[in-house]
């Protein structure tokens, strides 16, 4: 069976960032999902659990980062191409969310941007051309 990630983020507007990650192409899981969860599904093996600030602080003592003014952690999802990268920033500019708060990034061989969702959370995409980049498609760094 293959491996599975689930992101698991605070969000101050639950239902805000569940149509925020619905119009990015994320598809709400209602069986995992109720009025502190969103389970968002981005493939068969990621999903994000959008989860109230109440709910979030049920998994752990630490303070909830602002992710707006703070840096917790870098998410990189892997695209098809670079058309499909500027797709997916598109659709979270025009749902809400903030192009490009990091720098571009273009090697030929591999092509990236990011974008940041309602609450400030980071998302990289990234398209790599894996023959030109001389290293197996298993040992590319981006989900």
């Amino acid at each position: 069976m293959a491996k599975m990630i689930f992101v698991n983020l605070p969000v101050s507007d639950l239902a805000r960032s569940t149509a925020f990650y619905q119009a990015i192409g994320a598809e709400k899981n209602p069986q995992f999902s109720d009025e502190t969860a969103s389970c968002m599904v981005i493939s068969d093996t990621i999903y994000v659990m959008l989860l109230t600030h109440d709910k979030y602080r049920q998994f752990t003592s630490k303070k909830i980062a602002d992710a707006k003014t703070s840096s917790q952690v870098l998410i990189c999802l892997s695209a098809d191409g670079r058309d499909a990268v500027d797709d997916m920033v598109g659709k979270a500019e025009r749902a809400g969310g903030a192009a490009d708060p990091g720098p571009k990034q273009d090697y030929g061989f591999m092509y990236g941007r990011s974008f940041e969702d309602p609450d400030g959370h980071h998302w990289e995409v990234m398209w790599m051309d894996a023959a030109a980049a001389s290293c197996p498609q298993s040992d590319t760094a981006a989900a």
